[in-house]
């Protein structure tokens, strides 16, 4: 540790030996239910054999055949997969490392194939620590601050935090889809708007689902203005909400959806995905990369793929998701300090503050610690880092995602003798 970065913060003191499932192991042989998935991208869990095996297999055969040079079969079999994946009409896919690059190669599309200069982004989004993707970030300052000046051409317009601003959610959103249309009559015209980029399900802010009215309301504005609509679902989506995609919440139809997180099981792959009439009006060599695309990456990818489709994960994540908020709810209603829980599927934010305005991060942070010492990993978030986000694998079984509600408990009881 003492030649790691500084600047690298760790939010446990666990040093992993190995892991397997919803579980890891450190180095002294302590057991820890894993319910942060490596921020939500172990989704198939630690070490599946069928992921393993498949890279076992790929590594023996070719590790990197760079992608603008050559071709290789494990992309283009993903390929295939993902097309079938996507909503309607979206059939060519472009591949590269991390979501923040994702993010930017959509920008990058969406600028070239209209013209138009602006991005228009929500309020509380998080898509990566690169220069554009942190330009269009709000979810704190952490990315930004002594960064600037950041990227041009951003505008952003607020989401339906119906917790923060007070109000029901009918309210928040009728409120945001008016502020929306006014922005585009004093802040960017339509006419100077590429795109709007939104996370259908929130992360690093806080875990606010868009509401399905509000999602509708956004995907209505761009068609109207011929405006790209961008799903960023880098963490929310591949099954983790209860649905493939966590805009298939709404009736809502994307023009570039981006993917990363639980994409490969760990191993360093994103992409983008658009109709090839729109990927066609980006300009030639505009994407690519060194690493985008790795043979193995894909490969782990692919059985990834296998993994949600025959073990069910999807409907595992719904089912799961509405057993673990049956039993954190019941805990809502015991602690007054846990003011609120959201989210979708196995994503669920617990809000630990008296009120919106006066959240409490020191007890959030003792509830982290006070997991970690009864073997339950949690991660927090939140502009003050008093939410505790529950983000088990999708292949978590109901014995242990009752166990882990089981540990909170104490968690719980132990904190509150505290205060």
């Amino acid at each position: 540790m003492s030649h790691l970065s500084p600047l690298l913060k760790q939010s446990s003191n666990v040093c992993v030996e190995h892991g397997e499932g919803a579980w890891l192991y450190d180095t002294d042989g302590q057991a820890y239910l894993d319910f942060t998935s490596g921020i939500g991208v172990t989704g198939t869990g630690h070490c599946h054999p069928t992921v393993v095996k498949a890279a076992q297999e790929q590594v023996g055969k070719v590790i990197h055949a760079q992608y603008t040079t050559v071709t290789h079969e494990p992309m283009l079999k993903l390929t295939d997969r993902l097309v079938e994946k996507m909503p309607k009409g979206i059939d060519s896919v472009a591949f590269a490392n991390s979501g923040s690059e994702a993010v930017e190669m959509a920008l990058r599309l969406a600028r070239h194939a209209t013209g138009r200069a602006n991005i228009l982004t929500f309020h509380g989004g998080f898509h990566g620590r690169t220069m554009a993707a942190a330009s269009m970030t709000t979810s704190g300052t952490k990315v930004r601050t002594g960064f600037h000046p950041m990227m041009a051409g951003v505008v952003t317009a607020p989401f339906p935090h119906a917790y923060r601003y007070g109000w029901d959610e009918q309210t928040a959103v009728e409120f945001c889809l008016r502020e929306l249309d006014e922005i585009l009559r004093t802040h960017s015209a339509p006419s100077d708007t590429a795109a709007m980029i939104i996370e259908p399900v929130q992360g690093e802010y806080g875990y606010y689902p868009a509401p399905k009215a509000f999602l509708e309301g956004v995907a209505q504005r761009c068609r109207d203005h011929n405006i790209l609509l961008i799903a960023d679902e880098i963490q929310a989506g591949y099954g983790r909400t209860g649905r493939f995609w966590s805009h298939e919440h709404a009736d809502v139809h994307p023009d570039i959806v981006i993917t990363a997180k639980g994409l490969a099981s760990g191993f360093p792959l994103s992409a983008i995905a658009a109709s090839q009439s729109l990927m066609n009006k980006g300009l030639p060599g505009s994407q690519g990369g060194t690493y985008g695309a790795n043979a193995v990456a894909c490969a782990a990818a692919l059985a990834t793929l296998d993994v949600v489709e025959g073990e069910k994960l999807v409907a595992n994540a719904a089912e799961r998701g509405e057993q673990l908020y049956a039993r954190l709810e019941a805990y809502k209603k015991e602690y007054a300090w846990i003011d609120d829980l959201r989210g979708r599927g196995l994503m669920l934010g617990m809000e630990i503050a008296h009120s919106p305005d006066r959240p409490r991060a020191d007890i959030a942070e003792k509830l982290a610690k006070e997991s970690e010492k009864r073997g339950l990993l949690l991660l927090r978030c939140g502009t003050a880092g008093q939410i505790i986000r529950w983000l088990p694998p999708l292949v978590v079984s109901a014995e242990e995602v009752d166990d882990a509600a089981d540990r909170f408990g104490k968690v719980l009881e132990a904190v509150a003798s505290e205060l």
